[in-house]
């Protein structure tokens, strides 16, 4: 039975994504939430999600003595980055500003006050928080059974500003950006799947199955 590892490193409460992928998992994969950089370097599948500040993720990821291994997982079997897990697998955050992990290209931008604006001349609130319609950029095996359009559960104030080719799903508010970037064997998204009814578990479970491969 493969293992999957959902990292802890001591940043918001991942009850929620621990019990959603028991849920899809149907017995097929061992889930385990660990703070044991041991635990992680085990793992067939990696999960880094992640919740709060930019700077205090890093700084908590550094103390628990989980960077190295996660890095590693990067590099060497499918892994899914979630919320914050996804931001700090680019090379900086302009909160803080901080300096992450590098995995991908790119920077995290914070919302410009200047450009939120509806239709209707209406100011937009940040944090993005709610629904939100997820626009299929390029196909990809966790996106598999899930319509252009589906609505994914968002909170956040800072989005993906990825250099490299690498969006799979764009979101808008208002302006378009990417929630959710690839690149053979890590994916990441920005919202919160486990929080997005069938749909959320509709990824999980498409990486339950996923061989890593794009």
């Amino acid at each position: 039975m493969q293992k999957i590892a959902i990292v802890d490193y001591g940043m918001g409460n991942l009850h929620s994504v621990t019990k959603a992928f028991e849920l899809v998992a149907e017995g097929r994969a061992q889930v385990e939430l660990t703070q044991d950089p041991a635990v992680v370097a085990a793992a067939d599948k990696v999960v880094f999600p992640g919740q709060g500040a930019m700077p205090d993720c890093m700084r908590h990821l550094d103390e628990s003595g989980l960077k190295a291994v996660v890095l590693q997982a990067s590099q060497d079997r499918p892994f899914f980055g979630i919320c914050v897990g996804a931001q700090l697998l680019f090379e900086r955050s302009e909160e803080g500003p901080t300096d992450s992990l590098g995995v991908f290209k790119g920077e995290v931008r914070r919302f410009p006050p200047e450009l939120m604006i509806d239709g209707h001349g209406q100011k937009l609130k940040v944090p993005h928080m709610g629904w939100n319609e997820m626009f299929i950029v390029r196909d990809h095996p966790l996106w598999a059974g899930i319509p252009d359009g589906e609505r994914f559960y968002f909170v956040h104030s800072y989005h993906f500003a990825p250099t490299d080719d690498i969006a799979v799903v764009e979101t808008a508010y208002p302006y378009r950006f990417a929630a959710a970037v690839a690149r053979d064997n890590i994916f990441a998204i920005q919202c919160h799947p486990e929080k997005s009814a069938q749909a959320g578990l509709k990824l999980l479970k498409n990486f339950v199955d996923w061989d890593g491969r794009a």
